[in-house]
């Protein structure tokens, strides 16, 4: 059987199931969060950030034992020196922001990622590629890095929804799955759109409950990240984790930092001391 026709076969037994309002979550997957820090993948990819706040940001998730840090591959030999020992995971993106480079260049990127210490790798797909219905490049874009990455890092695949129909969406999720990823993914923080509750449903759904679903792009509070886990997600991409884990346990944590105009603040800045006007989709 050819790509396409799968492809269209797993599409409409989606929608059939989604229409029939039949749920494959698993228990732990629709359930709150035990452990909210765990779910988080502490981030900082604006172009801006400098050596200090990536060390501050690495301290942060040492603090709060968020999942990992995620960073631009540039920052990956810090970050993975600065969260030695402490059970953070260091994370980079691939191919970021926009997916179009070759997957060639993704792959060598994977590769020198990871030989710097990257234990996980958001790779960006080629949008064009699936709005030109090229599923057969899409699904080798991904499987070549996942190859890359296989036994040293996981994937997670970045699908960018807000700029797919729900159509795509579900083709790009079905072939990620194909392709060996280990996830997918909302958003890069860097397009038109982020998560929202609808389309980590509708990729937890086409996914099934095993595959891991990560939610990022605007989940800045407590509240949407856990109706983010609600819907499906097992990991929580964003620059706000601290606020959102103090929203966890209805206290607010002092970060006891200045500002530093970072703008990973939409309205107030995490230590609760500054407010700051300075918009950062991620």
């Amino acid at each position: 059987m050819d790509i396409e026709k799968l492809i269209a076969e797993i599409t409409d037994e989606i929608y059939n199931k989604v229409s029939s309002g039949v749920s494959h979550m698993s228990e732990t997957c629709s359930s709150p969060a035990v452990n909210l820090a765990k779910y988080i993948d502490h981030t900082l990819l604006k172009a801006d950030a400098s050596e200090q706040q990536i060390v501050k940001l690495c301290a942060e998730a040492r603090e709060n034992q968020f999942a990992s840090v995620c960073v631009n591959p540039g920052y990956v030999p810090l970050a993975s020196k600065e969260l030695v020992g402490s059970g953070v995971k260091t994370c980079c993106v691939i191919g970021f922001p926009l997916g179009a480079t070759t997957t060639e260049s993704k792959v060598l990127e994977t590769i020198d990622s990871i030989k710097k210490g990257a234990e996980e790798v958001d790779m960006v797909i080629n949008v064009g590629q699936v709005k030109s219905g090229n599923w057969v490049y899409v699904k080798k874009d991904i499987e070549d890095v996942v190859t890359a990455a296989r036994g040293k890092a996981l994937v997670k695949v970045i699908i960018e929804t807000c700029l797919l129909t729900d159509e795509e969406k579900v083709k790009v999720c079905a072939i990620a799955k194909m392709a060996g990823a280990d996830f997918v993914k909302t958003s890069t923080g860097f397009s038109t759109g982020g998560a929202t509750v609808e389309d980590i449903r509708l990729m937890r759904q086409t996914v099934g409950p095993d595959m891991g679903v990560k939610a990022s792009g605007g989940v800045r509070d407590y509240q949407t990240a856990m109706a983010m886990i609600e819907a499906g997600a097992t990991r929580i991409g964003t620059s706000n984790g601290i606020s959102i884990v103090a929203g966890d346990n209805g206290s607010k944590k002092e970060t006891g930092h200045e500002c530093v105009g970072c703008g990973n603040c939409k309205k107030k800045c995490p230590s609760q001391k500054v407010d700051i006007v300075v918009a950062n989709n991620y």
